[in-house]
């Protein structure tokens, strides 16, 4: 069930290695899941509860440990030995008395890892306050460091079979974006929107089949088009209304988002106004994109674009994405924006989605790419362009 070949994961963790000796860090705990992932394999709906892998510079590979319910989904996903699948009791889980970071405090003092400098990745969603205190007081010997984001900027330069997998969630994006104007119609509810945009995420290919994305099918519509991260209600359409639709294809857990806007019969003035500012600003940035072009240099593309229409946009434009868990597809690392002077690498993946809000009506059209030896790959092949769907009145 191995997504990689060992070697690429054996590859992964040596760089890891390579990143905590520059920082002085002698055990990293990873709880991102998409870190554990990224690392081992590791895939299961099970972070829920605690888990996490224990990355020491004197092992040879990492200690996966978590719910004893879960250990043999390590087993099936993982390149780890049984040595290195530790599962705690169930009497951990979700328990006043105990922690699941009591269990991993115990196994760090029994490798006598008790005194060493220690990282935990501080900032993840899955890392909580209570599991750091029960590590300090369990651990009163360590030095504790902010590892937040180690993995994460390792993961930024994806390999080529990681490419190839977001390859194919872009297509499964175009499958569902094409689902979503199919189905949009006046009276149409949204919600049977969404649910034919999940039956072709899930579905994807005659040829390959969809994963489950990290965020689910946003949808905004009428004047809540200025609030972009609103999902759907069982309102229906109304012919004039824009319909911001942003959406993913998933495939072994790496995403190639897409978003785009649609209006139902005729777009008036100002909302087709909008879309023509939106895509000449998307293109001149994405016009920009090459091997040693800084992230904030994009954006400055983009900006003085948008300038020209009088238009000003705070919120960044970008992020670099791939591999991910809910809640989120984007990597927490390089965005698109001032300041951030990271330096576009060839097989770096960003989602473009320069968002444009004017409080009574947004706009957005997106492209995901990748960073090629030369210049930039747009992976979805979708028409860059404001939808307008023939109003098509229900009986």
């Amino acid at each position: 069930m191995l997504a990689f070949s060992i070697a690429e994961f054996k590859e992964r963790l040596a760089k890891t290695k390579l990143r905590m000796q520059d920082k002085g860090i002698d055990v990293l705990l990873v709880t991102d899941p998409a870190n554990m992932n990224y690392l081992t394999g590791y895939d299961a709906w099970s972070f829920y509860v605690h888990q996490l892998l224990i990355v020491s510079l004197e092992d040879d590979q990492p200690y996966w440990i978590g719910r004893g319910l879960d250990a043999n989904a390590a087993r099936h996903t993982t390149w780890l030995d049984d040595m290195h699948i530790l599962p705690y009791p169930d009497h951990y889980v979700q328990s006043d008395v105990r922690h699941p970071m009591d269990f991993v405090s115990g196994f760090l003092r029994q490798q006598q890892l008790h005194n060493v400098t220690i990282a935990v990745e501080m900032d993840a969603y899955y890392f909580t306050a209570r599991s750091y205190i029960h590590l300090t007081k369990g651990l009163p010997d360590a030095e504790f460091k902010d590892g937040t984001n180690l993995v994460n900027w390792i993961r930024i330069v994806k390999s080529d079979q990681e490419i190839e997998y977001i390859k194919k969630a872009a297509y499964i994006s175009e499958k569902a974006m094409m689902v979503a104007y199919e189905q949009l119609n006046e009276g149409v509810r949204e919600c049977d929107v969404v649910a034919a945009i999940s039956h072709a995420q899930i579905s994807g290919t005659e040829e390959y089949g969809g994963d489950y994305p990290s965020i689910v099918p946003l949808l905004p519509t009428g004047e809540k088009t200025g609030a972009c991260h609103l999902t759907w209600t069982d309102e229906t359409f109304e012919e004039g209304q824009p319909v911001i639709i942003e959406l993913s294809g998933c495939y072994k857990r790496y995403h190639s988002p897409l978003a785009r806007t649609a209006v139902i019969g005729r777009a008036n003035e100002g909302i087709q106004k909008l879309s023509e500012i939106v895509i000449e600003g998307l293109n001149a940035a994405l016009d920009t994109v090459k091997p040693g072009v800084s992230c904030e240099e994009i954006e400055l593309a983009w900006r003085a674009s948008i300038d020209k229409n009088g238009i000003r946009k705070e919120s960044r434009i970008g992020y670099s994405a791939g591999l991910n868990y809910p809640p989120d597809w984007g990597e927490h690392t390089a965005s698109l924006r001032p300041g951030d002077k990271t330096i576009l690498e060839p097989n770096m993946v960003f989602h473009m989605i320069p968002t444009i809000d004017l409080g009574h009506v947004g706009m957005e059209i997106s492209e995901s790419f990748r960073v090629t030896e030369t210049g930039v790959e747009v992976l979805a092949d979708y028409p860059r362009e404001l939808y307008i769907k023939p109003n098509i009145r229900l009986a």
